[in-house]
This record gives structure tokens, C-alpha cells and sequence, in this order.
């Protein structure tokens, strides 16, 4: 379905510019974005994958991952079509690379909420693939999942654009964004993006002016972003712009896509990676598709006592009291009620 964009500017000769995520694209009538799904239409930009579902279900909420956020509950999950990265790596590029297909369903914002409902799920959450491709759909949403006491999420590579961020910034309540390396070259080389450091911005933006929960995850990919000095960048960016209670979720990659050449990440790779984010001073380091690995659980630093054991996604909460620890007090950063 097609809708006219929000966050645009006209402009001579009948060009537009968006201004939803942070590559600004100026377009040509008749011309597409780097998403492919935003469209000059006589010198007026148009969404057009507006309510278009390719995927939805409820999830488990780790799966996001999201750790530290309403754990144990499940979210109504949904992806629509196109992306404004082009990751070699990409899980979904099925969705993520391609246009509209004939077979899309549309979903109102209405019917999104019911759903949920229908599934006894605590929020939802837009996933697999790039949330700010369909960013009018999801900001109409989340003001309906509000008006409905259902939280809400980004599952994000970040890019979104400052003002589009303060724009759906009052309905949502976490951010969980990708900060897949700390090197231009390696973005470059990744994703074809030129200047990646506003997706710190942003998500430093996330939370300190919108109360957001964030939590950050890296696919950790053999001789790309597997290298110290990468991995401590990230962790001190972590530590020092967002917090040492910051889960960092480093991730098992597996052949994918453009990279189905590399071999998955070594175990040994990822452990590697969690010492460098505790020596670093993070709290809370987990690792990711590695299911039944003592670094998915939730233990307390200070007490050293168990709090969430988690096996895949199978969550049981043992040891909390609101976002602090049952047995000592210590504050865990979990947000467990919804943000006024």
C-alpha cells in the first residue's frame, strides 16, 4: 500500500530528499532510494510497502535479542520488504533484498494490535528486516500498541535519522541496534556504508533522551570484525557512551548470503570476545546462537548468585526484584514496566 512519507523536503525540479534514515537520499521524479521502498511520485516521496507483512509471528522477546527487556515474554513480531543497508551477511536477505512481491499481505496498524492481543504477547516488536524501511507504519503502530498498554521495539542496524527518531521517539521503548564494527573500512566493505558513526549517535540519542531500553549486538564474522582492536572499540564505546549495565550481546556467525565462503564462528572466537567486553567493564556480555552456553544466563556481579537462566530461548527468571537482584540488591538494568 502506498502512503505519502512523512520527514521529506521538496525541492527544485520537482526532487525530493528524505530524511528517515541517515543516507538522505535526494530523488529524482520517478526515482527510488537506496531502501527501494520510498518513490518520487510528481515531486512527492511515497512509502510503498506501508502495511506490507512479509513475516509475523510471536516470538519469544529473546529472541530479539533482547535480554534485559520484559524477559520471559513473547512479541508480536513482523518484517516487511527492502532494507537500507546491503549487508554480504544478511540472515534475511529473502526480504531484505528484494522488491515487493505479488504475495505480500497487507496488515492495518488496527489488526497488528488485535493480533497481538490474540497471541497473549506483551508488545511488538519490527524485525527481520530494517524497521525505518516501513517507519510510517511502524510509527502509527506503536502509537496504537501505547494506546493498548503493549510495549515496543526496534530491531535496528541504527541508521534512523535524529529527527525520524524523535519523531516515533514518545512510543518506543527499546532499541535494539546493531553495532556491527568499529572501523570505516569494515562498514565499507560489509555494507556500503560510508559514515556509520551517527548510528552511535543515535543510539546514544535513544537513550539519554527518550528513556529508550537499548542493547547492542555484534555478529562477530571470522576476519572481518573479529579483531581486538574492533571488539575493544565497541566495548569502550559501550561502557563509556551508554553504560558498564549495557547488555552487548557477540554473536555466532553462520555462512550467509554473500559470506557463505567463511566458516562460523569459532566458540573459542566468541569467549574471546566476552573476556574483552568484561575486561573492558561490561556487566552483562552474552553470547548468541550458541544455545545452552553458560553465557546466556544472567548472573549478578556483584553476588555472583543466578538470576535469568536462559537455554536457547527457553527463559526462566529466578533471582530478580524489578530490575535489581533478589538476593543483594544490585541494579541489573531490566526494564520490567513500560516507560510514561
Amino acid at each position: 500500500m502506498e502512503k505519502e512519507a512523512v520527514l521529506y523536503e521538496k525541492l527544485s525540479g520537482g526532487r525530493v530528499r528524505c530524511h528517515i534514515c541517515q543516507w538522505r537520499c535526494l530523488i529524482n521524479p520517478g526515482k527510488m532510494g537506496v531502501c527501494r521502498m520510498r518513490i518520487n511520485r510528481d515531486g512527492s516521496l511515497y512509502t510503498m510497502n506501508y502495511g506490507e507483512v512479509s513475516s509475523a509471528t510471536a516470538d519469544h522477546i529473546e529472541k530479539k535479542p533482547l535480554f534485559h527487556f520484559f524477559p520471559g515474554t513473547f512479541a508480536f513480531s513482523l518484517g516487511t520488504w527492502g532494507c537500507n543497508f546491503h549487508c554480504k551477511h544478511c540472515q534475511n536477505w529473502e526480504i531484505s533484498c528484494v522488491g515487493i512481491p505479488a504475495s505480500s499481505q497487507y496488515l492495518s496498524p488496527e489488526r497488528e494490535i488485535e493480533l497481538a492481543k490474540k497471541y497473549n504477547c506483551a508488545g511488538i516488536a519490527w524485525t527481520y528486516n530494517e524497521p525505518s524501511v516501513w517507519f510510517e507504519y511502524t510509527l502509527d503502530s506503536a502509537k496504537l500498541a501505547k494506546e493498548n498498554g503493549l510495549y515496543t521495539a526496534y530491531v535496528t542496524n541504527g541508521y534512523l535519522s535524529p529527527e525520524a527518531l524523535d519523531t516515533i521517539g514518545p512510543w518506543l521503548d527499546a532499541w535494539r541496534v546493531d553495532i556491527k564494527g568499529f572501523s570505516d573500512g569494515f562498514y565499507r566493505e560489509l555494507a556500503k556504508v560510508p559514515h556509520w558513526r551517527g548510528i552511535l549517535d543515535v543510539a546514544k540519542r535513544a537513550k539519554e533522551k527518550w528513556g529508550m531500553h537499548v542493547e547492542v549486538v555484534t555478529n562477530d564474522i571470522p576476519t572481518m570484525n573479529d579483531d581486538e582492536e574492533q571488539l575493544n572499540g565497541i566495548a569502550a564505546w559501550i561502557r563509556d557512551e551508554l553504560g558498564e549495565l549495557t547488555p552487548w550481546h557477540v554473536t555466532r556467525f553462520y555462512p550467509m548470503h554473500d559470506l557463505d565462503y567463511l566458516p562460523a564462528t569459532p566458540v573459542s572466537t566468541l569467549e574471546k570476545a566476552y573476556q574483552i567486553g568484561k575486561k573492558a567493564g561490561l556487566k552483562f556480555v552474552y553470547l548468541g546462537n550458541v544455545p545452552g552456553h553458560e553465557y546466556e544466563n544472567t548472573t549478578c556481579y556483584s553476588c555472583g548468585k543466578l538470576n535469568v537462566r536462559r537455554v536457547g530461548y527457553d527463559t526462566q527468571v529466578v533471582g530478580l526484584d524489578d530490575s535489581k537482584c533478589k538476593f543483594c540488591g544490585s541494579e541489573l538494568n531490566f526494564t520490567t514496566k513500560l516507560k510514561m
